[in-house]
């Protein structure tokens, strides 16, 4: 990991709080997948649509490594709420999918600031109620259905999680990567790893700045750490990096519920930064943590 921080400074890369939000956007869709391995080849990959509440037709992309009724992990892609879309965690999904033997939708959620808070989550939301009712359409059992993410969505897959304990709707499980759950970004961690470990405290209040108000950030919507109650909700899986800022948010988050009686696996790797679950090429952590996640999903939806 020391090796890769090396090579990023050496490259000289303009953070993404110095650019406008095209020009992060389009440097992160240039870099996303250099570290990962080559997109593995599935039985299925599908570009589709699936409609938010206000009736838009949200870009959305199937990846199934099999033929037949599968279960499925709803999948939100990180990048702060503003940059990231299907094609930045393309090779993330496919190995999901490719290690679980279940179905991932990789849902394109509306950014920010052109769509401001809580527009993500109610996308996130209006793709996990339609993908438990209507799934069969892809050939999919929605009556086996996850949500998962990593760093932001994370955040949008454990407000997820949230919701559907409060509709009454089953989800098998959880997937948590990195997540973010509190409201200013005030933790240990956020101190100590303010500064050359990926993901920086600058960048953090770009990112948080464009999607959401000051005076909306104890919402639980965007922190799920300050939701009411985390009883009832689906079993987690929390895959968390040791240099991190969000480190310490998500063991807050993982010991929460555990204590509201929630099954909690915690997946800590020691000594790399937030983001390296996309590494693949460059660390064995990402693969290992991949591997962790998928046996979770396997597991989840056998249960």
């Amino acid at each position: 990991m020391a090796d890769v921080l090396d090579r990023i400074r050496r490259a000289n890369r303009v953070p993404f709080h110095h650019m406008s939000v095209p020009e992060a956007r389009a440097a992160y869709v240039a870099g996303a997948e250099v570290l990962e391995p080559p997109r593995a080849a599935l039985a299925r990959v599908e570009d589709l649509h699936l409609p938010a509440t206000d009736g838009t037709p949200l870009p959305a992309r199937l990846y199934a490594p099999a033929t037949g009724s599968l279960p499925v992990l709803l999948y939100l892609h990180g990048g702060g709420f503003v940059i990231g879309n299907l094609e930045t965690h393309d090779s993330l999904c496919r190995q999901l999918a490719r290690r679980s033997g279940a179905a991932v939708v990789a849902l394109d959620y509306r950014l920010a600031p052109e769509h401001r808070f809580p527009t993500a989550v109610d996308d996130a939301w209006a793709a996990m109620r339609w993908l438990a009712d209507q799934g069969e359409r892809l050939g999919l059992d929605g009556t086996r259905l996850a949500v998962g993410g990593d760093s932001a969505g994370g955040t949008l897959a454990a407000v997820c999680a949230l919701h559907a304990r409060d509709l009454g709707l089953r989800l098998a499980a959880q997937l948590l990567i990195t997540p973010g759950t509190t409201a200013h970004a005030d933790t240990d961690s956020h101190r100590e790893f303010a500064d050359g470990y990926l993901l920086e405290s600058d960048a953090i209040s770009w990112f948080f700045d464009h999607y959401i108000d000051p005076s909306k950030r104890e919402d639980w919507r965007f922190a799920p750490l300050l939701a009411d109650d985390l009883e009832g909700v689906a079993p987690a899986c929390v895959v968390l990096a040791e240099s991190d800022p969000l480190v310490d948010e998500g063991l807050a988050y993982a010991d929460r519920l555990r204590v509201a009686g929630v099954a909690v696996q915690l997946e800590l790797y020691r000594g790399v930064t937030h983001d390296f679950i996309k590494l693949g090429r460059a660390i064995p952590e990402a693969g290992e943590a991949q591997a962790a996640a998928s046996a979770f999903l396997r597991e989840a939806f056998t249960a």
